[in-house]
């Protein structure tokens, strides 16, 4: 029996701004990504965002960014490792306390947009926020793209690791994923982006933008929540994956997440 945990990002409203279809989307995941109020979201957000969840009985992340609202976190800045530890470390205390007060517990982090992107090859970047994470917690599950920089400190630093996929992101060749601003780099086919998921679960290999094969493991797949086939694609994938056999279940869960430390 195959298993893989669906994630979504999600709680990425903010004042007035709605963006996402949580309502809709939440009961198809296991777990969701919750914005903490730096590339998105307010305290209105996210209590609502981790309320929902927690009815849902979804496995809740802190999901932080840069302090970059009118990017939506989407653009690179440069910080010192020591100010990256902090602010890690001031959202997960944030959304854990909306966890908590929501009944539940916090499962695992997953860093935002830029943040994650520069995590994924800058060593020091990545050191950063899992030192960040552990000071808070050193359960909690770094959720992250296979063979990263985030796998190499997570590791380094004993926390359990979840490689993370994408269903409708192109890789390239290093196994990093293609940049938004690149032709090609969005899967807007949904059949094509569902056979790639299960491909890449089954068989552990995933075409790249060059069309070359390469390796890759999926403890999580990435749906994203966000644009008008959002609902759709998400309800497809999830139907599929069922009917491929391969079980949904919450990252803390998996029976066998092959990333753990």
């Amino acid at each position: 029996m195959y298993q893989v945990d669906l994630n979504c990002d999600l709680g990425e409203s903010f004042g007035a701004y709605k963006i996402g279809m949580d309502e809709q989307i939440l009961p198809l995941i296991s777990s969701a990504n919750i914005a903490c109020g730096f590339h998105a979201a307010d305290p209105m957000v996210m209590e609502k965002t981790t309320a929902l969840a927690a009815a849902n009985g979804i496995g809740m992340g802190a999901h932080p960014g840069f302090p970059d609202l009118q990017g939506f976190g989407r653009r690179e800045m440069k910080l010192s490792p020591a100010e990256v530890k902090a602010l890690i470390i001031y959202q997960i205390g944030a959304l854990s306390a909306f966890v908590k007060a929501a009944g539940g517990s916090l499962q695992h982090v997953k860093p935002h947009g830029a943040l994650y992107n520069m995590a994924g090859k800058d060593e020091k970047l990545a050191m950063a926020i899992c030192e960040g994470i552990k000071a808070v917690d050193g359960s909690l599950i770094v959720l992250g793209q296979s063979g990263s920089r985030m796998e190499e400190a997570a590791k380094k630093l004993g926390l359990p690791f979840a490689k993370e996929v994408f269903a409708d992101r192109a890789y390239e060749e290093d196994g990093s994923l293609v940049a938004r601003s690149k032709p090609g780099a969005m899967i807007e086919d949904e059949e094509k982006a569902v056979s790639r998921v299960i491909r890449m679960i089954k068989e552990g290999k995933v075409q790249t933008i060059t069309g070359k094969d390469i390796p890759i493991e999926a403890d999580s797949v990435c749906v994203h929540g966000d644009g008008e086939k959002a609902l759709k694609f998400v309800e497809k994938i999830r139907k599929e994956l069922l009917k491929e056999k391969i079980e949904i279940v919450p990252l803390g869960k998996l029976s066998d997440r092959k990333g753990n430390a």
